[in-house]
């Protein structure tokens, strides 16, 4: 059996899409916020390892093919954002300013947590990407020598909570303003997020795909500067 998973070519891409899929199905027939189709792939992708007894390594080559569409599919959150190009205009400051804040809460954040838990280099640099879509998070984690499988599962989870928990954050907060929750979204909880923001409006959505680039683009560059000073 074994060597099926080992030779077998796109089984894990069936495996997942048909997961996502039946998630996907799910939420929409229970109307249920918290079933998340992403969350509900990976619980069942999981089950489905654990119960087979089928190594990681053979799904995750059976699965290139669709991590190679995780970049495109990035690049292509641009489409609501040049869609509400205008009224990017009309806020720059505001946005840019809401994003820089997100940024530093970030890296705040995980600093006092290396210092509540004493985390070494390698943990901090795991740690620090974790608001920022995977194509970028990953490579950032491995250049500054992080453990990048491990940021990876940081960044999944981060986007997790905030797909999950933005309408009922913005409820509790009062956050009305579609740009003020695209921008929280975007910055907090990168791409997965954005698929939230996307749910709540075109505004929202455009507004978040925006901040999620710019909150990669920020972080990448204050985390080179900020290893220099981490021993």
């Amino acid at each position: 059996m074994s060597e099926f998973w080992q030779t077998s070519l796109f089984w894990g891409c069936a495996l997942a899409l048909a997961s996502y899929l039946l998630g996907d199905f799910l939420k929409k027939k229970t109307k249920q916020a918290w079933l998340n189709p992403l969350l509900f792939a990976i619980v069942l992708c999981i089950f489905f390892l654990a119960i087979f007894h089928v190594d990681y390594e053979d799904f995750a080559a059976s699965c290139k093919p669709l991590s190679y569409l995780l970049t495109p599919a990035t690049v292509c959150l641009a489409i609501p954002l040049y869609r509400q190009i205008e009224l990017l205009r009309r806020s720059p400051r505001a946005i840019l300013a809401g994003i820089v804040t997100g940024v530093l809460v970030n890296f705040v954040g995980v600093a006092l947590l290396a210092l509540i838990f004493r985390l070494d280099r390698a943990q901090f640099m795991t740690l620090l990407p974790k608001s920022i879509t995977t194509a970028i998070g990953m490579g950032l984690s491995e250049e500054l020598g992080g453990i990048a499988s491990l940021t990876v599962a940081l960044i999944i989870l981060t986007g997790l909570t905030g797909n999950l928990s933005a309408g009922l954050v913005c409820k509790v907060f009062r956050v009305k303003e579609p740009a003020a929750k695209g921008v929280a979204i975007g910055t907090a909880s990168h791409a997965i997020g954005t698929s939230r923001a996307m749910e709540m409006g075109e505004v929202e959505g455009a507004v978040s795909s925006l901040s999620l680039a710019i909150t990669g683009l920020l972080t990448v560059f204050a985390a080179i500067i900020v290893s220099s000073f981490v021993p």
